[in-house]
This record gives structure tokens, C-alpha cells and sequence, in this order.
């Protein structure tokens, strides 16, 4: 046998010696591995037991979007032709559901959610959002250890400098938006309570909400989910509202180009009824030509004007519902089994570290002893 076959079964005797010494050791002192995993098992159940319960509300849906290019193809083509870009008005009159997170997320719809109407056990009336947590909502016994533990610095603080002033956003109409300190704590909250996900393979849209009580939670999803729907027409009425003043604008110009051109073109046959003249029939022809186009563009926009009163007039669902809103028949949270299968694994990996931290001193000691 050579010298390098000789060698590795060297080491691979050591390191079965090792892990047999170091299965001895754990052994050894197993009643230390079984009070930290013990503890940690304890520990676990503890929160897992007074972890507060929550429930997710979900609704999925399919959003109704417009089939760009197709409103205007006609009128599009005969109104290029007069000087006219109509290509903006057979697309972009719509929120694109990518954007739906951006309008969850947003300051007037997160102080609009504050006011959602919700109902609890133990309260005979319909509360608020922001009524109940200001006035009804207890954290819990583990929610004050966290409030007075990691997040005493803030509380310390927040005495300290008192409330915290209010803030003033300018929202999208161009008018002022008051935030107090309180609203932006509310808003905190909401930011992990309320979601919404759009699945772009799919096409599908997904809204959950999370409260404390099972009906709560599908109140305040179907609240978000009206707000949301309303966002969303009012953008698309706005839109087809100044699509209407658009066409209708260029409705009048061409009304009046029209008849310019009718008069023109009249006049002009009144003058020449009996002149055969070559020059005459040529501008004849051009005057009834520019007479049969500024006709087609007129009627084409009297068209699209009538189209565009009816859109803005329209009331059309923004969502077709795949999946409903409904109240969630058990917790999602929190998952206690998982809590105590993750507390017992890190009990049973602090008590080996300390284990090994200690042999590993000891030996440390004994070598620093024997020089």
C-alpha cells in the first residue's frame, strides 16, 4: 500500500476519532443540551401562545381593460391626412393594473382607508379604522414587552420631543394633504396589513387584507377594494372627459373649415355654370376634393364626438371577480407549530455551540497550562 493511501486512512480514522469524541462530549453533558432546548421548547410555546391571532382576507380579480387602437382606426387615418394626431385617444384612458400597488401605497388612499367602517366582538357599534386603533386596540402582553424592550429608544424619544408635528403632502389635484403624526403611525400599520399583487403571466390582480378578527379583515379588504375601484373610474372618466373636449374642440374646427369649404365650392359653381374651360374644370375638381375630405374628417369627428359623450356617460364594472372577498374561516397567523419547530432547533444549536465553545477553551487552558 502506498504512502498516500497510508495517509488517508489516517485521516479518515482521526476524523471518525473526532466526531466519536465529539458525540462523547455532547453525551456527556446532555442535561445542559436539554435545559437550553428545554427552555428555548418553553420560550417557543410562550410565544407562540401569546402571539396575538390574524386573519387575511383575499379577493382576486380580473381587471376590464380597453382594446387599444381600435375606437379611432378610421377617423385615424382621414384626419392625418388634415394635419390632425389622433393616436392618443384609443389608448392610455386607463390605470394600468401594474400601477394598482402604487395607488394602495399612496397618502389619500391610506387616509381614505382610515375611515373604512369595521365591526369587533365586543363592540355593540361600527367603528372606524383609526377609532379602533386608537381607542379599542390592545397589543397584547407580548406587544408591551416589544413596545418597552426594542422600542423603548422610540418611546424615549417620542417623550422627549413630544408629538410628532404634522406633515403636508401636495396630492395629485394640486391641493394640500395635512398628515399628522398619529395618521403616519396608522399608515405604518397599513403598509403591512394591506396588499395587492398584479400577476403580469396571468393578468390577474390580488388584494388581502390582515386584522386582528376574521370579519374585520374582509370589511377592510372590500373597503380597499371599492377605493380602489374608484380611483380607478374616476381616473378613466377623467380621461374620456377630456377626450370629449378633445374631439369636440376639433369637431367645431372642422365644422367651420367644412362650411368655409361648402360656401367656397358654391360660389365658385354659381360663378362658372357656363365656362368649359380647361383651368375652371381643374379647380373645380380641387374644390371637390378638399370639399370630400373636410366632409369625411367632419363626419368621421361628429362620429367619434357621439362615441366619446357615451363614454364618459358609461358606468362599467373596473373588475370582474375571479375569487371574492370572504371572511376567513381560520388564523393565518400566528403558525405555532413552525414556532416551536424554529425555537427548539435554536436551542438545540446554541447548546452545541456552547459546547463546543467550552471544549474548545478548556483546551485552550490546558495548552496554555502545560507551557
Amino acid at each position: 500500500m502506498n504512502n498516500d493511501s497510508t495517509k488517508y486512512i489516517a485521516s479518515t480514522k482521526d476524523d471518525e476519532i473526532d466526531l466519536l469524541a465529539l458525540a462523547k462530549t455532547v453525551w456527556g453533558r446532555r442535561k445542559l443540551v436539554f435545559r437550553i432546548v428545554g427552555g428555548f421548547f418553553v420560550l417557543g410555546l410562550l410565544i407562540a401562545l401569546l402571539s396575538p391571532k390574524e386573519f387575511t382576507a383575499k379577493g382576486t380579480y380580473l381587471p376590464q381593460t380597453s382594446e387599444g387602437g381600435k375606437a379611432g382606426g378610421s377617423l385615424s387615418g382621414l384626419a392625418s391626412l388634415a394635419g390632425i394626431n389622433l393616436g392618443g385617444m384609443s389608448g392610455g384612458s386607463e390605470i394600468p393594473p401594474m400601477l394598482y400597488p402604487k395607488i394602495v401605497g399612496s397618502i389619500p388612499f391610506k387616509k381614505a382607508m382610515l375611515t373604512a367602517p369595521l365591526q369587533f366582538e365586543g363592540i355593540d357599534q361600527t367603528v372606524t379604522y383609526q377609532e379602533y386603533y386608537e381607542e379599542y386596540y390592545s397589543p397584547g402582553f407580548l406587544g408591551y414587552i416589544k413596545k418597552y424592550t426594542l422600542g423603548l429608544p422610540g418611546v424615549i424619544i417620542k417623550a422627549i420631543k413630544g408629538e410628532t408635528e404634522a406633515e403636508e403632502v401636495v396630492n395629485k389635484e394640486g391641493e394640500m394633504i395635512t398628515v399628522s403624526g398619529e395618521e403616519l403611525r396608522h399608515f405604518k400599520r397599513l403598509n403591512g396589513q394591506i396588499s395587492i399583487s398584479f400577476n403580469d403571466k396571468e393578468g390577474f390582480v390580488e388584494l388581502s387584507t390582515v386584522m386582528p378578527e376574521p370579519k374585520a379583515a374582509a370589511q377592510l379588504a372590500k373597503y380597499a377594494e371599492q377605493l380602489l375601484q374608484q380611483e380607478v373610474i374616476a381616473f378613466k372618466v377623467k380621461n374620456a372627459a377630456e377626450q370629449l373636449k378633445f374631439t369636440e374642440e376639433r369637431y367645431q374646427e372642422k365644422k367651420r373649415e367644412f362650411g368655409n369649404i361648402q360656401t367656397k365650392l358654391a360660389h365658385f359653381r354659381d360663378r362658372n355654370q357656363n365656362i368649359s374651360s380647361s383651368v375652371a374644370l381643374n379647380q373645380l375638381e380641387k374644390l371637390e376634393a378638399e370639399y370630400n375630405l373636410a366632409f369625411s374628417v367632419y363626419s368621421e369627428l361628429a362620429k367619434q364626438l357621439e362615441q366619446a359623450k357615451l363614454q364618459v356617460s358609461k358606468d362599467t364594472p373596473v373588475f370582474s371577480v375571479i375569487d371574492p372577498i370572504t371572511v376567513p374561516a381560520e388564523k393565518s397567523a400566528p403558525k405555532r407549530s413552525m414556532i416551536l419547530v424554529v425555537f427548539v432547533v435554536l436551542g438545540l444549536v446554541i447548546s452545541l455551540g456552547i459546547i463546543l465553545g467550552l471544549e474548545y477553551f478548556n483546551t485552550i487552558k490546558e495548552e496554555w497550562r502545560g507551557t
